[in-house]
């Protein structure tokens, strides 16, 4: 995710309001690596905006989503999660705590779109996700 003031110029220019809980919500995922949820993101905002609503935190990380300036995850069959590193990487989630990993590793050599469905896709990018046990959980 840019910084702050590069997404404050970003949501400007695409005519949205920079409200005082958007900027909140910003400073929430900048530099953030733990992939949290919209649930995780909104008691942190409400913390602070205890009036702010839960769809107001979920249309702005949509809003974030669809301007590329975050990724959704969904890895969690219980909720999305959020990365602001928008560069091509994979993750790693422990099956117990959830906790969720970066992989910074260029499989491409290694991975092979199946013959039959080379010519029906023209693929731009994929992400793997592995599962497994993190340390303390084993």
């Amino acid at each position: 995710m840019e910084t702050v003031e590069k997404l404050t110029r970003t949501l400007k220019s695409h005519g949205l309001k920079l409200t005082p809980q958007r900027l909140m919500i910003f400073k929430i995922l900048e530099d953030n690596i733990s992939h949290p949820s919209a649930e995780e993101v909104f008691k942190r905002v409400k913390k602070i905006y205890p009036t702010v609503s839960f769809t107001t935190i979920y249309k702005t990380l949509e809003t974030l989503r669809d301007l590329g300036e975050i990724k959704e995850l969904i890895i969690d069959e219980d909720r999305k999660h959020y990365d602001p590193n928008t560069k091509p990487h994979h993750h790693i989630i422990c099956k117990v705590c959830k906790k969720i990993n970066d992989v910074f590793e260029d499989f491409s050599p290694h991975i092979k779109l199946p013959d039959s469905m080379g010519s029906e896709f023209d693929v731009s990018c994929f992400q793997i996700s592995f599962h497994g046990k993190c340390r303390n959980c084993n």
